[in-house]
């Protein structure tokens, strides 16, 4: 059978904004703002407090989604504007989820964002304040009033960036990131510097991140960002996972961009945040260990083989996994947020091995036999009972995408499967809701993959002869195609599965 191979191929629109926007590549496009101008009176400044509010694009109004807020301190344009540009594109990449936006606007920055006073700034020194109104008030106002999760990230730049860390080091629950852009760590002779060291301790286990930008050359050095790494390289908790970086040729202004898209993707440490091996089921021979391949991000990520989950202290994961009894493997990545930690099992098991049954004489080889129903089927659908629009043979030039109906329709292959080696084989299936692969009147896989998760795959021993092969393709979503392939023994260590050949397809006469 060649069953036609289809590149699936997603087209991911990159928002440029936190707003909504119709665009396509070499076309005009248009932006509509939907920030919502908000504000609350606070007991604790003793005035009102004005905010911006963007929620996510894909929000419904009335829908249960919740996502994670990312506060932005210095508001208005001047950050949040930049940020509503980066913060998509780090989401459309696939480094962080949906995020609600809430821009602090200020009223006196020198008073609000200062954790001491100087006499030269003769408002200074409000920090704990601020911090109370942000913990106290604003936050469970945005949790009651907007679609947060309760996961919060604080994002600050300059004397917010020194906000950002006094805040973490007094109040680091309040948050799970904290982003502090070239902040001003010379403020009162290194105050920050000062509190680390009797701060931090209390840090330990928060499973907090922190991310830490500045400059390169004299400027960056003025900033005084190295006392606090002095402090964080000795006395870091367990617990607290931080980063600096140092931009080269940036100025106090400019280094804001690549500190957004930097410290976002450290807040969240996804990484491409896909789990993939194969085969992902399967059946194993205790005399004949077979292997599990590992296609996703290594980083971070570990396993186990008694079923249990996967700790840090686990195996780390490797690109070559042996199997050599009844088995559950079970992998788990491991974000900086455990919110988005990903975990996916597989299951071997020990079974008698399928037997091929004698050669019939009344069945012809270069395709199976197929039936094609139209209609919206399911799983639970018995097709022996039902009469076909349409039947044939899957020979060389069998096209799927020559049938009738381009949806709602079901396929149903069936004949005999000849194996002309002994040993493992993969059977790789991308499919449609529902759909089912049959080995020996044995269900290898039944497919309940998604758009991040298309392809299924099922490894057995064989030995030679011939074995009662049938699919049952439901095809309802036109962006999910049907794939069928497989590994044979010999072909097992090129990792690259290939169509059946139609010589080893064969159909009762």
């Amino acid at each position: 059978m060649k069953i036609k191979l289809i590149l699936f191929a997603i087209l991911i629109a990159v928002i440029c904004c936190k707003s909504k926007i119709v665009k396509a590549q070499d076309t005009v496009w248009r932006a509509v703002d939907t920030g919502k101008l908000d504000s609350l009176y606070s007991d604790k400044l003793k005035e009102k407090r004005l905010l911006q509010v963007f929620v996510p694009q894909q929000y419904k109004p009335g829908s249960a989604d919740k996502y994670d807020v990312l506060y932005v301190l210095d508001g208005g344009n001047w950050n949040t504007g930049l940020i509503n540009k980066v913060q998509p594109f780090v989401e459309g990449e696939g480094y962080m989820p949906p995020t609600i936006v809430v821009s602090v606007l200020g009223i006196d920055r020198n008073k609000d964002l200062t954790p001491t006073h100087l006499v030269d700034w003769k408002t200074s020194g409000g920090a704990a304040n601020f911090l109370g109104f942000i913990k106290d008030e604003l936050i469970p106002y945005i949790n009651k009033k907007y679609p947060s999760n309760g996961d919060n990230t604080l994002w600050g730049h300059s004397l917010g960036g020194l906000f950002v860390i006094n805040a973490m080091l007094n109040e680091p629950k309040t948050f799970k990131s904290y982003i502090a852009v070239d902040p001003s760590l010379w403020w009162d002779d290194c105050y920050i510097k000062k509190i680390a060291p009797e701060k931090l301790p209390a840090l330990a286990g928060s499973n907090i991140t922190l991310f830490i930008s500045g400059r390169e050359g004299m400027d960056g050095e003025g900033m005084k960002i190295a006392t606090l790494d002095t402090v964080l390289n000795k006395m870091a908790p367990a617990g607290l996972t931080w980063k600096h970086i140092n931009y080269p040729d940036e100025t106090h202004s400019s280094v804001r961009l690549k500190s957004i898209y930097d410290g976002l993707k450290f807040s969240y440490g996804w990484r491409n945040g896909r789990i993939e091996f194969h085969p992902m089921n399967g059946m194993v021979t205790k005399d004949k260990p077979l292997k599990v391949w590992y296609f996703g991000d290594t980083a971070k990520t570990y396993y186990t083989l008694d079923g249990s989950q996967p700790t840090s202290l686990s195996a780390k994961v490797q690109p070559e996994i042996s199997i050599t009894d009844a088995t559950r493997l079970t992998v788990k990545q491991f974000t900086n947020r455990a919110r988005y930690d990903k975990m996916k099992a597989g299951e071997f098991i020990v079974e008698k091995r399928l037997s091929p049954i004698t050669k019939q004489k009344n069945i012809l080889p270069g395709g199976f036999h197929y039936a094609y129903y139209e209609g919206k089927w399911d799983s639970t659908t018995n097709f022996k009972l039902l009469k076909p629009q349409q039947e044939g043979i899957t020979t060389a030039d069998f096209d799927i995408d020559k049938l009738p109906a381009k949806n709602n329709y079901a396929l149903v292959i069936d004949g005999l499967l000849q194996a002309k080696e002994e040993g493992y084989y993969i059977f790789v299936l991308d499919a449609d809701k529902g759909s089912k692969l049959y080995l020996g009147n044995q269900l290898l896989i039944q497919w309940e993959g998604s758009y991040s998760s298309r392809t299924c795959s099922y490894i057995l021993p064989l030995q030679k002869g011939f074995y009662p092969f049938r699919l049952e393709y439901l095809h309802r979503n036109e962006d999910f195609k049907l794939r069928l392939s497989y590994l044979t023994p010999g072909t097992l260590e090129s990792k690259n599965p290939v169509p059946i050949p139609n010589d080893l397809q064969y159909r009762v006469r």
